[in-house]
């Protein structure tokens, strides 16, 4: 099991300390591997976006315009968060839904 997210993060927290046999993988510094970018797209789409961050504010419109794909590959913190991967299957957010799903 993976954890993408950032370490500043209190969601992403709360994921780690739940999951703590969990890899995880601090997306600001490491980035969003193309692999887990591609199968979190096919799952969410454009959902995985977080329009609503600070990044997503520091946007132009023309920017705003491009291909999620394109977005995430140069910044990955536009990424809601946590996302985690369960053996290729994805969870986005830490809701009570996720948790049940990951039995925590």
């Amino acid at each position: 099991m993976i954890i993408y997210g950032i370490k500043a993060c209190d969601t992403c927290r709360k994921a780690r300390k739940a999951l703590p046999q969990a890899e995880f993988v601090d997306v600001r510094e490491d980035g969003l591997p193309e692999e887990a970018r591609n199968l979190a797209l096919e799952t969410y789409g454009p959902q995985l976006l977080n329009t609503r961050s600070t990044t997503w504010r520091g946007l132009s419109e023309a920017e705003r315009e491009r291909p999620p794909a394109e977005l995430l590959a140069d910044h990955p913190t536009l990424m809601k968060r946590p996302l985690i991967d369960d053996g290729g299957v994805m969870h986005l957010g830490w809701s009570d839904e996720v948790r049940r799903e990951l039995g925590v």
